[in-house]
């Protein structure tokens, strides 16, 4: 007499996974069959959720980790990244904490990038980067991985990231800071737009050269980026600035 075994496992996900799930009825347990040992990690990102979603794993009343192997016949909760999300404590998932937030921004949310610059916060961007090349910034320079690109969230050297929801550049802004509890004071125009580096003052004889006639008679003080020697100045176009800001909900 043949007996079926049974080598299946029953995931439970939280209400905020649900939508990423690639598969399956919404609100309902997923049965997953066992084909092979894998780790928890490797079977919540085959259904279409990357890990840096991911807030705790409970199986009954222990919470566990990305590395654990799922046997027959549990049932597992997954949930979701409860904001505000702070990257500098250690979890039971992410137990190396950052020293302090820092992005790295893709291409398919580049003008977020700008956006964080000029809110004051370290971020990394360049169109020419690749999926393996932003992971591995991400992993030695520390930090937060921004982009709507699951397959990049897989990867297993990024450790710290968020799938951006929101469509605009400003609503993503307003995700960002409101998910990893960012709430100011911000250090306005302090970075370079262009390349992130930290701006300086420069006395504006030491630049007159290179400004405009109407720059020079009507603004006073400048500062520039060590690092690609862009000007700045508080013109009108920072009143633009700002108001893109307000728009996002910065006040």
């Amino acid at each position: 007499m043949n007996t079926r075994i049974n080598k299946n496992i029953e995931i439970v996900f939280s209400e905020g996974l649900q939508d990423l799930l690639r598969h399956g009825p919404k609100g309902d347990p997923i049965e997953y069959r066992l084909l092979r040992r894998a780790s928890i990690k490797d079977i919540v990102e085959s259904l279409g959720i990357p890990h840096t979603e991911i807030g705790t794993i409970q199986l009954g009343s222990r919470e566990t980790d990305f590395g654990f192997i799922p046997e027959p016949g549990q049932r597992i909760h997954i949930s979701e990244i409860t904001p505000p999300f702070d990257v500098t404590r250690p979890s039971q998932l992410r137990p190396e904490p950052l020293p302090t937030v820092r992005f790295i921004v893709d291409v398919n949310v580049g003008r977020l990038a700008a956006l964080l610059r000029l809110t004051g916060f370290d971020t990394d961007y360049s169109n020419s980067l690749d999926d393996r090349h932003i992971a591995e910034l991400a992993h030695g320079d520390n930090r937060v991985v921004l982009t709507k690109d699951r397959a990049l969230l897989k990867r297993s050297k990024i450790v710290f990231g968020r799938l951006v929801r929101a469509v605009q550049p400003e609503d993503q802004l307003t995700e960002t800071l409101q998910f990893f509890g960012l709430t100011g004071p911000y250090n306005l125009f302090s970075r370079c737009l262009r390349c992130n580096g930290k701006l300086q003052p420069v006395a504006k004889a030491v630049i007159l050269h290179r400004l405009e006639p109407k720059t020079k008679k009507y603004f006073n003080t400048f500062k520039t980026c060590p690092d690609c020697n862009r000007i700045y100045w508080r013109g009108s176009h920072c009143d633009a600035m700002v108001a893109k800001l307000e728009s996002a909900g910065l006040r």
